[in-house]
């Protein structure tokens, strides 16, 4: 009996130090639950949300051909955008065929055509695409990077025809086997007809409204993650932190490995960590998809934002590669200044490891306060304010569309609608 009585003792003593060994590891008293990554980074607070890679793969906007010369544009989160790419998004595409951009006459087939077109941006991998599409694994397309999707129903013909661009600019891709009907296009197409007409320019390459649009201002109360918040999140043992004052008003925190900037009055963070890695070629796929799970792991998401692809340059060309995550507000982007920072979550990544972090603490609402509107200009006023933007820049206008530009007015954020014109050198030029 005394026996049996050491041995249960002696089972709920080995019991209880096995929980007090998990609670000494796995939580700290007032920080929540604490996380340890395989790479030696720690997740505290719920800063943010957790999304999913595909959350932040989607086209920058839906140009819409209604035949006749007649076009217009849905933007993200716009409710036909929403109901014509849900529908596409469940048909599936096969059969690949690869063919150079010369083999059709595009800008005769976007004046002709009932057709959708989908622009997304820099270009995405094919595996990443697939995650948001049903796109059929071949190893002809598997490699390429696409940067838009165009699909149209030419006069007398059975069935539409999809074309996928390779972002070189030299190849494109036909699927052979998809499941819409012409009914699909001319229904998809049909939701244009009382938007806003759109005027191609430059063979097609550019669209101004034919008349000026008007967008309100958003205001929105903010608040700020904290530089402790940040620690906690970014390094292993945030006790061994040093911290630096800068003259200019910033302050460094670092474990003598990895950093972590604070500026712009607590606004803005940077943290590297320059970790060795051997100089391979990037893989831009796997980098997205760490990119995105190192920010549910390091801080979370404050609204909607959608994934652009850089490659590196110089004598790390394809060695590293950038991931910028733009934030949207309603349909439309934001588009930081010199003076706020905001909007956007730039990441550096080296064979799949994050070397490079940037991003606002600023936490703001996903609905903020209407403000007073603005008239953006359209027609032939804002064709001539392009001519403008190119003659004062010496380059040309390769892209176009309306963005919000984020200001400051002591603790609120106001974002002010306008024009933001990408130049052929990639910078922009943003005007209302």
């Amino acid at each position: 009996m005394k026996e049996q009585l050491k041995t249960a003792a002696l089972t709920i003593l080995v019991a209880v130090s096995l929980v007090q060994s998990y609670l000494l590891i796995y939580r700290l008293p007032g920080t929540g639950q604490v996380v340890v990554s395989s790479a030696g980074y720690v997740r505290t607070d719920e800063m943010g949300e957790q999304l999913n890679v595909e959350d932040t793969l989607y086209p920058d906007r839906m140009i819409i051909h209604m035949g006749e010369d007649k076009h217009t544009i849905f933007y993200p989160n716009s409710a036909f955008y929403k109901l014509i790419y849900a529908r596409i998004q469940a048909r599936d595409f096969a059969g690949f065929q690869l063919q150079p951009t010369s083999g059709e006459d595009w800008e005769k087939i976007a004046t002709d055509n009932p057709g959708i077109e989908l622009s997304f941006g820099t270009g995405l991998p094919v595996p990443l695409l697939q995650k948001t599409m049903r796109l059929a694994a071949d190893p002809t397309f598997e490699t390429a990077d696409i940067n838009r999707i165009w699909i149209y129903t030419g006069s007398g013909e059975e069935k539409p025809r999809a074309f996928f661009f390779g972002s070189n600019g030299q190849d494109v891709y036909e699927a052979k086997q998809l499941d819409l009907t012409v009914q699909d296009v001319l229904q998809h197409v049909a939701f244009g007809e009382e938007w806003t007409p759109y005027t191609p320019l430059k063979n097609h390459t550019l669209y101004v409204p034919s008349k000026p649009i008007v967008l309100a201002e958003a205001v929105l109360e903010t608040d700020a993650f904290t530089s402790d918040q940040m620690q906690r999140n970014l390094f292993a043992d945030p006790a061994v932190t040093r911290n630096i004052h800068e003259q200019d008003g910033s302050e460094i925190y670092t474990d003598s490995k990895r950093s972590l900037q604070i500026e712009d009055e607590g606004r803005w963070m940077t943290y590297t960590d320059p970790a060795a890695v051997p100089a391979i070629r990037a893989d831009a796929t796997e980098s997205v998809l760490s990119a995105v799970d190192f920010i549910n792991q390091h801080g979370g998401w404050n609204g909607t934002y959608r994934a652009e692809l850089t490659a590196g340059s110089g004598e790390d060309y394809n060695a590293d590669l950038s991931v910028r995550f733009r934030q949207y507000y309603g349909s439309l982007p934001i588009f930081g200044s010199g003076t706020v920072r905001y909007g956007y979550m730039d990441l550096v990544l080296q064979q799949g490891t994050v070397s490079f972090y940037e991003r606002s603490l600023l936490e703001t609402p996903q609905e903020g306060e209407q403000g007073p509107q603005y008239t953006l200009s359209g027609g032939q006023d804002l064709i001539d304010r392009i001519v403008k933007v190119e003659e004062v820049h010496g380059l040309k206008v390769t892209d176009l569309y309306p963005a919000y530009t984020p200001r400051m007015n002591g603790d609120t954020l106001r974002l002010v609608p306008g024009w933001v014109a990408v130049l052929s050198d990639g910078t922009n030029a943003t005007f209302n």
